[in-house]
């Protein structure tokens, strides 16, 4: 297929399939920044509409003037034909529109039951009807293949399960137009073949879709139209026939990008990180995460570890940098058992973690872009109690240049930056440590293409230094770009090695899921 530049592009008009919910001349700005200029896009009856886009493109705008939890400055939102304003996301869902956040909205104190339903509990004679929540919860559950306890609190569960519940929270509104941003960055590729089967059911009732992901090449196979944004414009509409991968990257930010390759022209050294014999309990207690697993990564190396949810790859990783016990087996950081050690210890030591949840547990939303960079090596600039703020400052700047961070200065706040570039600020914050081995758990979760080849790059690069590299996804694609090995992980165990020449479909048969159709 050949592409003229996006800027050549011409846009299809959209076919004759009824419009239900329309953005009209949609302008927004916060302050000087105008987020959208001026946006028009449609929402087709019984369709899904995929809206593709950089972070930063406006897509989370506009989704969240659609489904009223901002209001635009300028333009207007047409709904069944007619001109209407969304003072509220309770309005919103009064008319039918509801939407999943791409950041969880989940009270993490209270259970699966009563998160579906807060807002909206179903009253009985004498108060809530508990028992009939609780029973519309494990329909839920059913219908999406999932088998979490009603009664189970948020925040105990693991990421990827408590995106199910926000799904599920959405399910139950039963809206006619169902907004999902990044509705699957926590889940395997099983639970998104499952979603998908929701959404041709949803279809096929007539909901209309509004579905936003970073997953191309996912995307690709359920959308019937696609949207492109770019620094607040939309740049490109066309049906599914006209589209391909690199149509869409193109559009989104006027180059083809690929994730990179594996590092070569160098010997690796010895190994930097050895995990022996390691068994890790579940959460509950009650069963194992990990199972007598044995790991090596040599300096300089890049290792993938890919599997379903529940595999364990999380529970390994946050093992290994001292989050989790271990009740057998052992850790060592270059031959040296760090087992007993704390976190902080670990650190101090070269083996740092990048967690999955960068909101929960990578950032403090609270502190700028720059105390969030030097946070975790406060012991490089302080001395007897005190801390030298220009060597402080030094550190920011110098690591705020290093992983490119695009920020208005040290002092923002970190939530003005995108995703991508919050990634970048919890890499950057372990990187400044001088660490010998970095351990990253799904580090391009919920970011777009371009910052995904970043750090890809950013880690291949400091590979090619000595650093040792283990990363977990549940993008195939991203154990294929960098990683000069890929470990599949499967119920704890490893079930399979493979070096980077191999294949997307011996990597998911050894996990044990087929691709999505």
């Amino acid at each position: 297929m050949q592409h003229p530049s996006p800027v050549d592009i011409p846009q299809s008009k959209p076919d004759n399939i009824e419009v239900v919910l329309a953005a009209r001349n949609v302008a927004k700005s916060f302050g000087a920044v105008q987020a959208l200029k001026g946006v028009n896009f449609d929402v087709h009856r019984g369709q899904v509409t995929t809206l593709f886009g950089e972070n930063g493109a406006g897509k989370s705008t506009l989704m969240k003037i659609l489904s009223g939890v901002q209001k635009p400055t300028t333009g207007e939102i047409i709904l069944d034909g007619k001109a209407v304003e969304l003072n509220s996301t309770t309005e919103a869902q009064e008319m039918g529109i509801c939407i999943i956040h791409q950041e969880l909205s989940l009270a993490p104190n209270m259970t699966v039951r009563d998160n579906i339903f807060m807002g909206r509990e179903i009253m009985g004679a004498f108060g809530v009807d508990y028992a009939e929540e609780e029973r519309q919860t494990r329909i839920l559950m059913e219908e999406l293949e999932e088998d979490i306890d009603p009664l189970a609190k948020v925040e105990d569960l693991r990421l990827g399960q408590q995106q199910i519940v926000e799904i599920a929270r959405a399910l139950s509104v039963d809206a006619r137009i169902l907004i999902m941003d990044e509705p699957t960055s926590a889940l395997s590729a099983s639970e998104v073949e499952v979603l998908f089967k929701v959404i041709h059911d949803l279809k096929a009732r007539g909901v209309s879709i509004v579905y936003i992901s970073h997953h191309l090449e996912e995307a690709l196979t359920i959308t019937d139209h696609a949207v492109v944004l770019r620094d607040g414009n939309m740049t490109a509409y066309a049906p599914r026939a006209e589209i391909d991968l690199e149509w869409i990257v193109v559009n989104m930010v006027g180059e083809n990008f690929d994730l990179g390759t594996p590092p070569v022209g160098y010997d690796f050294g010895t190994p930097a990180l050895t995990i022996e014999n390691l068994t890790v309990p579940t959460s509950s207690g009650k069963g194992i995460a990990v199972d007598s697993l044995n790991i090596e990564v040599k300096a300089g190396e890049i290792v993938c570890i890919y599997g379903l949810m529940g595999a364990g790859r999380t529970e390994l990783l946050e093992c290994a940098a001292g989050r989790l016990k271990n009740t057998a087996g052992r850790v060592l950081l270059h031959g040296d058992n760090v087992s007993g050690l704390t976190i902080a210890e670990r650190i101090n030591e070269g083996l740092v973690l990048v967690p999955e949840d960068r909101q929960r547990d990578g950032l403090v939303q609270t502190m700028t872009v720059g105390r969030n960079l030097s946070l975790a090596s406060i012991a490089n600039f302080t001395k007897r109690l005190f801390t030298s703020v220009s060597d402080e400052n030094q550190i920011i700047v110098d690591s705020i240049r290093d992983v490119t961070v695009k920020t208005d200065g040290p002092n923002a706040a970190i939530g003005s930056l995108s995703g991508g570039n919050q990634q970048k600020v919890v890499i950057g914050k372990m990187l400044v440590t001088n660490p010998s081995v970095i351990l990253l758990d799904e580090p391009s979760r919920g970011i777009d293409i371009g910052a995904k080849a970043e750090v890809f790059k950013l880690l291949a690069d400091r590979a090619k230094e000595g650093l040792a590299v283990l990363y977990t996804t549940s993008e195939v694609s991203e154990c294929l770009s960098i990683a000069h090995r890929i470990i599949v992980m499967r119920r704890g165990q490893i079930s399979a090695e493979f070096t980077h020449d191999t294949t997307k479909e011996a990597i998911m048969a050894a996990s044990g899921e087929s691709l999505v159709a």
